[in-house]
């Protein structure tokens, strides 16, 4: 078989063909389809029609229903071997405990720093597919940077069986259980956590909550409820949109968003414009170029040099703000 590049106008058509699925590079043209396709969803809706279109007819299908949409998303949410990695040689001690918050018992990854000394600690607030392994590498990263970091699962006893997001058995079946959360019971876990964060003896009693997407807009939402942490830090979460639950805020938001984001950025305008007018800290840095997602797509092993360099530019801002806590 004549060799074929990757590129999406030379993906060959209907892919279905037996006989092309058995050329090794054909797992290779349909991801690079995928993620187009990913990168479509935050550039607009046409864009990603042509792109759903052009993926059915490859696949033979005769429509792109959105169930499939979600799983291509997922299914790269899923390949997180590179964060599990990450965790097996970390020389850092790292565990699992239980945090009980009245008949609820929430399931938290802990990272301890290296340090002689008490340091401050950060509050990892999932993606809205659960307690991932990129979600517990990024405590790792914490902890390598020298502060303690705690992960909690807040799917903790919502699976069958009591378990939590391991035992929804994937990023799909997560993401709809995290979607139904009570919205009461996700603040009171969080707060629980926080105590209990804040009593450990590796921590100096200095907390900070940060949030990835889904856990980005629960991070936003918690800074509107809590004065207990110095400081948020919401990475592509949408903020609340009533002024009167933006003024409840004391202390200071960072916002870290992506450039191709349109659905996550079209309220960023006037959440901005409120904070301001409220005289609240809300401190903004878009990163243009960058996808939904940057900081765990810019850290797998195929990322885009447009996420891999926001990933790499929000990770050093991110750390400075730790330091001023």
């Amino acid at each position: 078989m004549p060799k074929r590049d990757t590129k999406l106008h030379s993906l060959p058509i209907p892919l279905r063909d037996p006989s092309l699925r058995e050329d090794p590079r054909f797992d290779a043209v349909l991801v690079r389809l995928m993620k187009t396709m990913v990168v479509a969803s935050v550039r607009g809706r046409h864009a990603q029609a042509r792109i759903q279109s052009r993926l059915a007819r490859a696949l033979g299908i005769g429509t792109f229903s959105a169930g499939l949409w979600v799983s291509i998303w997922t299914a790269e949410v899923a390949a997180q071997d590179w964060a599990r990695a990450r965790l097996e040689q970390s020389p850092r001690h790292l565990e699992w405990v239980k945090v009980q918050r009245d008949t609820r018992a929430v399931q938290c990854f802990v990272a301890y720093p290296e340090r002689p000394k008490p340091t401050a600690a950060v509050i990892v607030i999932h993606e809205i597919f659960g307690l991932t392994d990129w979600v517990r590498s990024v405590t790792d990263q914490l902890a390598e940077a020298g502060y303690l970091a705690v992960a909690p699962d807040l799917l903790s006893g919502t699976a069958p069986g009591g378990g939590g997001t391991a035992e929804w058995g994937g990023p799909d079946a997560a993401r709809k259980a995290v979607g139904a959360l009570p919205q009461e019971q996700i603040i009171g876990d969080l707060e629980a956590v926080i105590r209990y964060v804040g009593q450990l003896p590796a921590c100096n009693g200095r907390v900070a909550v940060a949030g990835f997407c889904w856990g980005g807009a629960q991070a936003f939402r918690l800074a509107t409820l809590s004065t207990e942490p110095r400081a948020f830090f919401v990475f592509y979460g949408t903020g609340p949109d009533k002024e009167e639950e933006l003024a409840r805020i004391q202390r200071p938001v960072y916002g870290f968003y992506a450039g191709n984001d349109a659905r996550v950025n079209a309220g960023l305008p006037a959440l901005r414009r409120t904070m301001e007018q409220l005289g609240k800290t809300f401190e903004v840095v878009v990163y243009e170029g960058a996808g939904h997602g940057f900081m765990r797509a810019g850290e797998a092993p195929d990322a885009s040099p447009e996420n891999r360099q926001a990933r790499a530019e929000a990770w050093e801002r991110w750390k400075k703000r730790l330091q001023t806590l």
